[in-house]
């Protein structure tokens, strides 16, 4: 009997080891990235790797926020991911409501459409959502490409507000309802509080989404270089030297900075049940 959990924990141990390769595998990277953006520029460009800095210096952040055009191309990130997630949550927000709680002929059909839109590959829509703004005279313009990531968020951000409103029962507001709130009342009152991790999570998504995307970026801002993302002037980050890698990588850090303090700020309150504070209530 006290060989068991000896065996058990042997049996587990390839999976747990397989577990810590993939998860070095994932996080070397951007250690590799944030270390970097802190090594004098002596150790980034020496012939054997440096793992270890002896000495860290603040240099390389330095050059990145007082390059050319930081401050712009970080604001117009800035401004395209966060209409982008409003828009999709409030379009999704009616559209999720009227999948989950109504009934209406042709409403599979909506839904079936809504998961093919979402499974199709993005790179499938450059040419085409290309030759449409070409066409309108819609290209170089902030406001396309907020649109264009608005198409790309709202199929998953409706599923999954779906999803999150089909697990709130309905009895709540239909006891709502019976106390004397109309159904928009009750709506607004009673399942949109209960309704926050699910906003949330999807927010996350929408910004994470928007503010990494490239491709569409890349090829729908071409002349007006002013109104490009941060993405894309962080690939063209460059000196009359060449690359400089101790400022892209610090440019890098500081691009992914605001995603990671989104997520530990919202990661508790997406976690939460959502029909827990009913039940409580």
């Amino acid at each position: 009997m006290s060989t068991r959990p000896a065996r058990v924990a042997l049996r587990g141990l390839p999976v747990n080891a397989g577990a810590l390769i993939v998860f070095a595998l994932s996080v070397f990277p951007v250690y590799w990235m944030i270390l970097t953006a802190f090594k004098p520029t002596a150790d980034i460009q020496a012939e054997t790797p440096v793992f270890l800095p002896t000495s860290v210096t603040l240099e390389h952040f330095s050059d990145a926020v007082t390059a050319d055009g930081f401050w712009s191309f970080w604001r117009n990130s800035l401004l395209v991911t966060a209409g982008c997630v409003l828009l999709a949550l409030a379009v999704a927000l009616g559209a999720a409501f009227a999948v989950a709680r109504l009934r209406w002929k042709g409403r599979r059909g909506f839904v079936l459409m809504v998961f093919v839109a979402q499974v199709a590959p993005w790179e499938a829509l450059l040419i085409p959502m290309y030759v449409i703004a070409r066409d309108t005279d819609m290209l170089d313009r902030l406001t396309t490409l907020t649109l264009v990531y608005f198409m790309i968020t709202l199929p998953f951000t409706i599923v999954t507000l779906r999803s999150f409103l089909s697990a709130i029962p309905a009895e709540l507001e239909e006891a709502a309802q019976v106390d004397g709130c109309t159904r928009a009342a009750a709506f607004r009152r009673v399942t949109f509080p209960l309704l926050a991790p699910g906003l949330l999570a999807t927010s996350l998504f929408g910004f994470i989404t928007a503010w990494n995307e490239f491709a569409f970026a890349n090829m729908l801002i071409i002349k007006n270089q002013d109104d490009r993302t941060l993405p894309v002037w962080l690939s063209s980050f460059s000196n009359v030297f060449g690359t400089d890698w101790g400022a892209t990588m610090a440019a890098s850090t500081l691009f992914a900075l605001p995603v990671l303090v989104l997520f530990l700020v919202l990661q508790r309150r997406v976690a939460t049940g959502m029909t827990g504070g009913a039940v409580k209530g």
